[in-house]
């Protein structure tokens, strides 16, 4: 799939790291839902679409003194049973910043189907009779919509965060996960959010979608079934055929804030801290059903 751009979070203002002080300070984020799950499929000769990745946003604001916001890492959409369609991912909140889950690939089915919406959508499940059928849509700004299909027996990719999924006519194969949106917040270009590769159909390994770039799983080829998506990123799951399609990948918070400034969670939230300059970077990655929060003073 084509190059992703790279986000760059030196646009914000550091202000405890420029002047020393306490407050004023800035935070930064990067929050990423969790992906969706990849269809399945009943049969050899159709395919599910890939999952696709949680939706991706960005948030940076100033503070003037003590804070406490909500955190929530979503999990991963379960992958489709059978001919079922993949399960969206669940939403991640930092603050005021939500990201949705990605959507579900399409289920592959005679007639094939459509992919779910999400914060990038599930690709259109494959089929054998023909017939087009859509991507499911990304939401605003947070991803991008699963490949549509055209008389395709292969499922579709699944949208990633910086591209559509992958899309064919029969036979034709490029049908491999939207690729996720690299950042630097930890000091190191990272992608994450990338969609499901589609599954293959009548068990040709050509026929199986890569998945996208930032953790989307692979579709289901030759050998080995649909792939999961990776933990902590919000990668889509790949397309199932005659299989259960891959599960999502858990999605993660990332925020950055000035090392002068104390910061505490509730509830146990697993995080890891790292020094970058004059910043500490925490990123959480447990996935939790309800509402932990995060105080900065």
């Amino acid at each position: 799939m084509a190059n992703s751009s790279i986000r760059d979070f030196t646009k914000y203002n550091r202000f405890s790291s420029s002047t020393g002080l306490a407050f004023p300070a800035s935070v930064v984020s990067v929050v990423v839902a969790g992906g969706g799950g990849g269809g399945g499929s009943a049969a050899t000769s159709f395919a599910g679409g890939g999952g696709g990745g949680g939706g991706h946003r960005e948030g940076g604001k100033i503070i003037l003194g003590s804070v406490t916001y909500t955190v929530t890492v979503g999990a991963g959409g379960a992958g489709g049973v059978g001919a079922g369609f993949g399960v969206i991912g669940s939403d991640s909140v930092f603050s005021s910043v939500t990201s949705t889950g990605g959507g579900g690939g399409g289920r592959g089915e005679a007639g094939g189907s459509t992919g779910i919406a999400g914060g990038s959508g599930g690709g259109a499940g494959g089929g054998s009779t023909g017939g087009s059928r859509n991507g499911g849509a990304g939401t605003g700004t947070q991803g991008f919509r699963g490949g549509n299909g055209t008389g395709a027996r292969p499922g579709m990719g699944g949208g990633g965060a910086s591209e559509v999924g992958g899309q064919s006519g029969l036979n034709a194969g490029i049908n491999d996960g939207g690729d996720g949106l690299a950042t630097v917040i930890t000091g190191a270009s990272v992608y994450r959010a990338g969609g499901g590769g589609g599954g293959a159909w009548v068990d040709t390994a050509t026929l199986a979608g890569v998945g996208g770039l930032g953790g989307g799983g692979k579709g289901r080829d030759t050998t080995t079934g649909a792939g999961n998506g990776t933990a902590n990123t919000g990668g889509g799951g790949g397309g199932g055929a005659n299989t259960t399609g891959g599960a999502g990948g858990s999605g993660v918070v990332i925020f950055s804030v000035s090392s002068l400034l104390n910061v505490s969670f509730s509830g146990g939230v697993t995080h890891s801290v790292a020094r970058l300059g004059r910043d500490n970077v925490y990123t959480v990655t447990a996935t939790s059903t309800t509402s932990e929060t995060v105080t900065i003073s």
